[in-house]
């Protein structure tokens, strides 16, 4: 087992040519969780490899799945040398699938298949051998017909020390291979181990073993190579519906879950790295500050110029709560200014394992937060592989021309796949957030510090929307366009936006609850009409120079079902289904936003008017519905509406003998600071002394 050396705190996962974006994906999503916050896991490109000095930093190098004949193109000869030379001399090497065939002697690939054979050696030779595949029939380039769910026999005694492993599991497989003879060169050498076997019968000859993973000792490194994918968490495989027995095998891939990462902890273990225990916070990943115009990122930077500060030819942002470190694309794999910024981040507090949720006492506001400009070009799809830029900007422009109205919001974004909190990153550094103009917009794949009302602290997993929307709006105007009416007009933005996100969605059953959630059709509940909580909207307000600075963050549960349902579990309630695809969280963004502005623009022309009142009581669930309003001792309420004036909610008490004929209004203050604060209900009979949090309750 290689040491883990003390300086090597990298995880670097190749995303050049030949590796696909969805296998880049499974890759970095499950490393990370594995593996933060001891290291930090980086995607790299065959540049890096041939040019970077990244060896003296790095525990481990990742290949993922794709083409092996790509990163054959690329990195032979002087790209492999680097590679071999690495794991030789007490480094670690990961191949998945493709990544597999790769570090093999030898590839076999659809032999006697002439459109997709593949015959022929390869230079790394890890595995004294030959990987033959595919494994199973069915695979196809480019698509998920070939996947199953494979059987996978784990070796136990390859893993002396490590924890109760599953005698058999499901994992994702297509297109991987086989190790041939693996027991022979494992019998005549010490270096080789078979650590797991195919459960199921091979399309083609294996030898007396099924290996599907194998390891080999290499000087004082070592690699795992890998046939199957148990990468591949089957949270981030995605609906088809051009594949009906697809749904079982995310189903089969479900169940066994906690037993693949149980065995790919193991197989990083043997590899010498230190995993995470429990749950682990991933760590935080760099921002990508793009625009629609390139020359607008330099026009935003230079409007910062007096808050950049420049030491040793670095630049940096001090906001008030948070350290900036200014990149550009060119210089970002600077590994060795990188490890040492990574030095702070072992001392993170690790997440508590018995409630798998973040320690309240975490600070991350001692990590610098790396920030990449794009002046020229929008981000590659595998540098940011949970965000494709290129689609974002092309759907802006498309809803653009559903709005007239729209320009601007939305132009510059900043997008993190890891980040603490949208709104805490804007919010937190008021001196950053001053210069920034309206409908400037942050997006991230997941965050580590959510926030919700009150204290509510989560991590937020892959497969939601979520954004902070920058609103600067004039004080002059806030009298009689109160700012409590931008979470109604967020509200609206939504659903308009799912209603509108394509030909098809107009009767998608989603729905407003006071004041700022949105509800969606119970999926679990196909039989009934039954609703539950798909996003919710929380605003911060500060004051600056004549503007109330609203920072607007919303949170769309799109793809992902957990921990109530999502957008994409929706869609086989429609009778429509056949003809509707999942969303892309980047162009429901590009709606959100432009619907947003138009409704914002509106509201400033007009206030919140009949019209915008109208819209917004067409999707609400409230309309003569009974609540218990828990502070006020359980008095019962008939809901009417809001007030058009300051978004009070309207309710008139029922008593034994039917509704008392004073009309009650109970009004929602607002504490401290601002939009965000907690929800209260005033009593024009009883003025209460102490704010007090009401709860709705059917």
């Amino acid at each position: 087992m290689a040491s883990r050396k003390h300086n090597r705190l990298n995880v670097l996962v190749y995303t050049g040519t030949g590796s696909t974006l969805e296998s880049v994906r499974h890759c970095i999503y499950s490393l990370r969780r594995l593996l933060s916050p001891n290291y930090a896991v980086i995607p790299i490109t065959e540049s890096a490899i041939l040019k970077e000095p990244w060896a003296p930093t790095c525990a481990l190098i990742v290949f993922p799945g794709g083409a092996d004949l790509g990163y054959c193109r690329v990195l032979n000869g002087a790209g492999n040398r680097n590679i071999a030379q690495f794991v030789r001399r007490g480094g670690a090497y990961l191949g998945f699938c493709a990544g597999g065939y790769y570090g093999s002697q030898r590839c076999e690939f659809e032999v006697g298949n002439p459109p997709m054979e593949v015959v022929g050696s390869r230079e790394l030779g890890f595995f004294s051998g030959a990987c033959r595949g595919g494994a199973f029939k069915g695979f196809e380039y480019h698509s998920e017909r070939g996947a199953r769910a494979a059987g996978v026999c784990v070796n136990k005694a390859a893993f002396a020390e490590a924890e109760e492993l599953p005698d058999v599991f499901k994992c994702y497989y297509n297109g991987g291979g086989v190790f041939v003879d693996a027991e022979k060169i494992a019998a005549s050498s010490d270096n080789v181990e078979i650590l797991a076997e195919y459960e199921e019968d091979l399309n083609v000859e294996s030898g007396a073993a099924k290996a599907a993973l194998v390891y080999c000792k290499v000087g004082e490194g070592a690699a795992i190579l890998t046939g199957p994918h148990p990468e591949f968490d089957a949270v981030n495989l995605g609906r088809h519906s051009e594949l009906p027995e697809y749904e079982k095998l995310i189903e089969d891939l479900a169940k066994d879950e906690p037993s693949r990462t149980t065995f790919l902890k193991a197989c990083l273990t043997k590899l010498g790295l230190e995993v995470s225990r429990g749950t682990a916070i991933p760590s935080l990943s760099k921002l990508h500050l793009s625009s629609m115009h390139h020359p607008e990122v330099g026009e935003l930077l230079h409007s910062l110029d007096d808050l950049i500060t420049r030491e040793d030819g670095e630049e940096y942002i001090k906001g008030d709560n948070d350290l900036f470190h200014l990149e550009k694309p060119e210089s970002r794999w600077d590994l060795t200014s990188l490890s040492r910024a990574l030095q702070g981040e072992l001392e993170r507090p690790r997440i508590s394992p018995s409630r798998g949720s973040p320690d309240p006492t975490t600070n991350y506001s001692h990590i610098p937060k790396r920030i990449v400009f794009h002046e020229t070009a929008w981000p590659e799809p595998k540098e940011t592989p949970y965000f494709n830029h290129a689609v974002y900007y092309s759907s802006l422009r498309q809803c653009r021309v559903q709005e007239p109205d729209a320009e601007q919001w939305g132009d510059v974004l900043m997008y993190g796949e890891v980040v603490t909190s949208t709104n805490t990153i804007l919010e937190k550094n008021h001196n950053l957030l001053s210069h920034l103009p309206t409908g400037f917009t942050l997006a991230a794949t997941t965050q580590v510090a959510g926030r919700g009302r009150g204290s509510n602290v989560w991590v937020a997993p892959p497969g939601s929307l979520i954004m902070s929307t920058v609103i600067n709006h004039p004080g002059y105007i806030a009298a009689t366009r109160p700012i409590v009416f931008i979470q109604y007009l967020a509200a609206i933005a939504i659903v308009e936006a799912i209603k509108t996100y394509d030909i098809g969605y107009e009767e998608f059953p989603v729905k407003l609850k006071w004041p700022n959630d949105v509800y969606v059709r119970d999926p679990n509940k196909p039989d009934e009409v039954s609703y539950v909580k798909l996003a919710g909207i929380l605003a911060n307000c500060a004051y600056s120079s004549g503007n109330y600075q609203v920072v607007l963050g919303i949170g769309i549960n799109t793809n992902n079902a957990r921990p109530t349902t999502s957008l994409d579990a929706v869609i086989p309630l429609m009778k429509n289904k056949a003809e509707l695809q999942p969303f892309r969280i980047e162009r429901l963004i590009a709606r959100l936003l432009t619907r947003l502005e138009v409704l914002y623009n509106e509201f400033c022309r007009d206030g919140f008017s009949k019209g915008l009142e109208e819209r917004y009581y067409r999707h609400w669930l409230h309309t003569n519905q009974i609540v218990t309003l828990d502070a006020e001792g359980g008095v019962k309420a008939r809901v009417l509406g809001i007030t058009r004036d300051w978004g009070m909610l309207k309710a008139e008490e029922v008593t034994e003998g039917g509704l008392m004929e004073e009309d009650l209004s109970f009004a929602r203050s607002m504490s401290g600071q601002g939009v965000d604060g907690e929800a209260s209900w005033l009593d024009r009979r009883v003025m209460m002394n102490d704010i007090r949090a009401c709860a709705f309750q059917s």
